[in-house]
């Protein structure tokens, strides 16, 4: 079973029916379908509640979460060894933080990374890519 790990840039791309919200839904019929998994890091889900948040306030940032939480994501938590392994790749491909914990959750389930994020392209091949915008 394929595996995919969504960054903050693709579920809010699914959100607010950007580019690539198309491949999203199709990743999440995929999973319901128990053809995938989509899995997300916690820290990735609050940066998207954050950004709502910010943008939008806080009725709309709960409307979001309360939107998410029947999708077929599974959101993982940030253990301690998962933040270590999300600093480690931030200082090695001088990513934001955050970008970290998707990355290392990537790597750690062998999955494909979902993301429109370019900053992703400084890890190079590490693991695939699905991108969501050119």
């Amino acid at each position: 079973m394929k595996t995919y790990v969504l960054d903050a840039s693709a579920l809010f791309a699914f959100l607010q029916k950007k580019p690539g919200a198309y491949r999203v839904n199709g990743l999440l019929k995929e999973a319901m379908h128990g053809r995938a998994r989509v899995l997300m890091s916690a820290v990735n889900y609050g940066e998207v509640y954050g950004l709502v948040l910010r943008q939008h306030g806080p009725e709309q940032a709960l409307t979001v979460v309360q939107a998410v939480s029947p999708l077929p994501i599974e959101v993982l938590d940030a253990t301690p060894q998962r933040a270590c392994k999300a600093s480690d790749v931030k200082f090695r491909h001088k990513l934001y933080y955050a970008d970290g914990f998707a990355a290392a959750l990537a790597i750690e389930h062998k999955a494909t990374l979902v993301t429109s994020d370019s900053d992703f392209r400084k890890l190079g091949h590490s693991f695939p890519v699905v991108w969501l915008k050119a």
